[in-house]
């Protein structure tokens, strides 16, 4: 058993249904959503050297000790990650494995501070219009980007939303973040390019409250306007922030497995999800970068019903997540008609 904190016992019955049920993801990285067995080999493809000498060794860089940590790893992963044909390869792997999970919709984060010093803007968008056209096909999963600024490369940002643009015009990119390190990198320092962003019809969402506290999710929220705040559990420590969020209904984009993993939640206590959602702020279930956390979509829901959610909360938690979507209206309505045939069996 996991050592992370439970204390409810999950029937066979239950995870087979949570499997089986429709979800949607607003909060996963397409760079960390990359198997360590797939970075290995675009490693060797890309003739890109790891500070490892087999895969194994490779493998077991993933118990990350802190943010930092995990940071550095996720910076030498997407350093494998050379040409727009293995944007394409990993985003066609990526579909299959939601597919597994019965993912409907998801919205992906996109490193693009990292990939645009290496690849060719035009050459990335094409590759990844054609893989997610084929893989609606072949899996039955739709997606779209929102590609991100790195906040400890600030410089990018006006670079990132060009690109962002050009995305938009084919179809595939729906909105700009930002990530990173928080701490030395406050939400204020990107609020002109956000703005130009909202100016653009762009959809805006930025990491806040993760492992910096409840002022940078009021960054987001007043400098920003985002429309969504990715983690955010931070907020449980501010009474009037919590308040805030209940009132505007501002979507969280929780992670669970990857707060535990990077020792934001203490792994003996149960996390801070429960406390959000009882008091009324509007929450979010996703897998953030999920082989880096040994998790999948299915997993997170099942480690809330390890810490006493029931179906009915967790059925719940799926259908804020098709809410808080920026799919059109005319699209949640069809999911919700075809949700409910799975609510009824």
């Amino acid at each position: 058993m996991d050592p992370i904190y439970s204390n409810t016992a999950v029937s066979p019955e239950l995870m087979t249904r949570l499997r089986a049920m429709p979800k949607v993801e607003l909060h996963v990285h397409l760079e960390g959503a990359t198997d360590a067995a797939t970075v290995w080999e675009l490693a060797r493809r890309n003739q890109v050297t790891l500070p490892a000498s087999t895969l194994e060794e490779w493998q077991s860089m993933y118990a990350f000790r802190d943010f930092d940590h995990f940071i550095e790893i996720y910076l030498l992963a997407a350093d494998c990650m050379q040409t727009p044909a293995d944007f394409a390869f990993m985003t066609e792997r990526f579909l299959a494995q939601q597919a597994q999970h019965n993912v409907k919709y998801c919205e992906v984060f996109l490193s693009a501070s990292i990939l645009l010093d290496k690849l060719p803007p035009a050459e990335v968008i094409a590759a990844l219009a054609e893989t997610i056209r084929q893989g609606e096909a072949t899996h039955g999963v739709q997606l779209r980007f929102i590609p991100d600024i790195s906040r400890q490369v600030p410089d990018s940002q006006y670079r990132v939303l060009e690109f962002v643009l050009a995305g938009q015009e084919e179809g595939i990119f729906i909105g700009l973040g930002v990530g990173g390190k928080e701490i030395g990198f406050p939400p204020e320092l990107f609020t002109d390019v956000f703005a130009e962003a909202r100016r653009q019809g762009l959809h805006v969402v930025a990491h806040a409250g993760e492992t910096d506290g409840p002022q940078s999710i009021w960054g987001a929220i007043h400098s920003l306007q985002a429309e969504r705040i990715g983690h955010g559990v931070r907020a449980i420590e501010d009474d009037q922030l919590v308040d805030y969020l209940r009132q505007s209904q501002i979507p969280l984009e929780v992670s669970p497995y990857s707060n535990y993993r990077l020792k934001v939640v203490p792994p003996d206590q149960p996390h801070p999800i429960r406390a959000l959602m009882d008091q009324g702020v509007y929450v979010t279930v996703n897998s953030d970068d999920p082989p880096m956390f040994s998790t999948d979509l299915t997993s997170e829901y099942v480690l809330l019903a390890r810490q006493g959610f029931s179906w009915d909360e967790l059925w719940q938690l799926s259908l804020n997540a098709l809410e808080a979507s920026f799919l059109p209206d005319e699209a949640k309505a069809a999911y919700r008609a075809e949700w409910k045939t799975f609510a009824r069996a």
